[in-house]
C-alpha cells in the first residue's frame, strides 16, 4: 500500500516528497522545496534540511535543535497558504504556510510562517523563515 506523502499534496509520498528529499529529483518550486522540508521534519531529515537551508544562513542552525523539534513535535498537517514567485524559471520565491504539530507537552501548534526562497545554480534553497502572529 502506498504512503501518502506528509506534505499533504495528495500525492504518494515515493513520487512527491521522497525523490527530493533522496536528492534523486531538484525541488522544482519553491512550494516543493517547502513542502519537501515539512516532510524532513515529519521524518527528521535533518542532513535534508540543513543541506537545503541557503549556505549563508546555515550557521544559524543546529543539528541537534532542528533533531530536538522534528522529534519532540507529532506532526499532523501543512498548509500553504500562499505562494508568490517561486517557480521554475524564478530566482527568489515566498511561501506562506501553517505547519500543525502537537508538542512534546501535548499542546496542539500552528506555526505560521512566511519562508523566503532562492534558486542558485538551478537549485531551490529555504533562506528564512519569519513567523507570523
Amino acid at each position: 500500500m502506498e504512503m501518502t506523502c506528509p506534505c499533504c499534496s495528495g500525492q504518494p509520498f515515493a513520487v512527491c516528497c521522497e525523490p527530493i528529499l533522496k536528492g534523486t529529483q531538484p525541488a522544482g518550486t519553491a512550494e516543493a522545496l517547502m513542502r519537501s522540508r515539512y516532510t524532513a521534519y515529519v521524518k527528521a531529515d535533518v542532513a535534508y534540511l540543513l543541506q537545503s537551508t541557503h549556505p549563508s544562513q546555515r550557521k544559524y542552525y543546529s543539528a541537534k535543535d532542528l533533531l530536538q523539534w522534528a522529534t519532540s513535535s507529532q506532526w499532523l498537517r501543512l498548509e500553504i497558504l500562499s505562494t508568490q514567485k517561486g517557480q521554475g524559471t524564478d530566482l527568489e520565491g515566498k511561501v506562506e504556510f501553517k505547519a500543525y504539530y502537537v508538542d512534546n507537552k501535548a499542546w496542539s501548534q500552528i506555526h505560521h510562517e512566511h519562508s523566503t526562497f532562492k534558486k542558485e545554480g538551478g537549485k531551490w534553497y529555504f533562506v528564512e523563515g519569519r513567523l507570523k502572529q
